[in-house]
């Protein structure tokens, strides 16, 4: 309960986590406020860049990347909880939400989790202009 009123659990969204949406909170798109993770395994997915020309081809191979380590340690898109990314180029972000948003399906579906996008003035790499860093939980 947040404030007295209860919070909708939306889904089920995979057979074993559940999305929260908070009634006093703007109905998410494109993310989740909140996630209950079922029990499971962590999986914390260390930061992943991707080459490319543009912040769309960018984000789509660190979008594989971090799918190729989930499955590395024995998870799949739907078992992420939270995803953060990092990005140089927050006007190029915005004005990308579209490709983006093709990408994220081809990559995870329809499958939101908790997320976060913040504004960085420089990643490791210095060409790169997106990172992608989750944690996902591995139903037992």
């Amino acid at each position: 309960m947040v404030g007295g009123t209860p919070s909708r659990l939306v889904g089920p969204m995979t057979a074993q986590h559940r999305i929260v949406a908070p009634p006093e909170l703007p109905d998410p798109s494109g993310y989740a406020h909140a996630v209950v993770a079922a029990p499971g395994r962590v999986v914390y997915l260390g930061g992943q860049t991707g080459a490319g020309e543009t912040l769309a081809a960018q984000f789509d191979a660190a979008a594989a990347a971090l799918v190729t380590a989930l499955r590395a340690a024995g998870g799949e898109p739907d078992d992420l909880v939270s995803l953060v990314v990092f990005t140089t180029d927050m006007e190029g972000y915005r004005a990308s939400l579209r490709e983006l948003g093709e990408v994220w399906r081809r990559h995870f579906g329809r499958w939101y989790p908790a997320m976060a996008l913040i504004g960085a003035s420089a990643l490791f790499e210095p060409e790169a202009l997106v990172e992608l860093t989750g944690v996902a939980v591995v139903p037992e």
